[in-house]
């Protein structure tokens, strides 16, 4: 039976923003080791869309030195993926696409494979939190403050207890919650 574990770069003041921080090297390593060893990803829609930048190569035009970059990517490429979307028609390699009673087919998932699986996107992670699919949060906290943006509790307000904390590199500190 697999562990849905939903988790997400995360600012002091609760938003999640690519384009407004980014992990460090050492925490780059931990995201791509996890990529490597997680059996699979679920994502909504928006996520993926933004995560579909690793199946193309325009990541690699920065040279040799970039080999986390490509590790991610061959990670990233080789994980499993579903893909939550009501208005997605298709979904790129190594990924299947959920588009009906995503709460049946979800359970069914969860069943069905051994291991972790992440889950990308607040929207998404909300929906799953409200159905009491999620069984562990993770908070990669940075020290950012950010004001405003997508939080990462979107529209859910789990109660949640906490289990474990983890320092990954300069800046991240990794938090850990499970259901109350």
């Amino acid at each position: 039976m697999a562990k849905l574990v939903y988790g997400m770069n995360v600012s002091l003041d609760g938003y999640v923003d690519h384009d407004k921080f980014a992990p460090d090297p050492v925490l780059f390593k931990y995201f791509i080791e996890q990529t490597r060893n997680t059996a699979g990803s679920l994502y909504g829609r928006g996520l993926y869309e933004l995560m579909r930048y690793w199946d193309g190569d325009e990541w690699d035009q920065h040279g040799p030195e970039q080999s986390d970059l490509r590790a991610f990517a061959e990670a990233w490429r080789a994980m499993p993926k579903w893909v939550v979307s009501r208005s997605l028609k298709e979904v790129g390699p190594n990924a299947t696409l959920i588009s009906g009673d995503f709460e049946t087919a979800i359970r069914k998932l969860k069943a069905e494979v051994d291991g972790e699986i992440e889950i990308g996107g607040p929207k998404l992670a909300a929906s799953l939190s409200r159905l009491g699919l999620i069984d562990e949060y993770h908070l990669f906290l940075h020290p950012v403050v950010l004001g405003k943006g997508s939080p990462f509790f979107a529209d859910a307000q789990p109660k949640l207890r906490f289990v474990a904390s983890q320092r990954i590199g300069e800046s991240a500190l990794r938090l850990t919650y499970v259901p109350a």
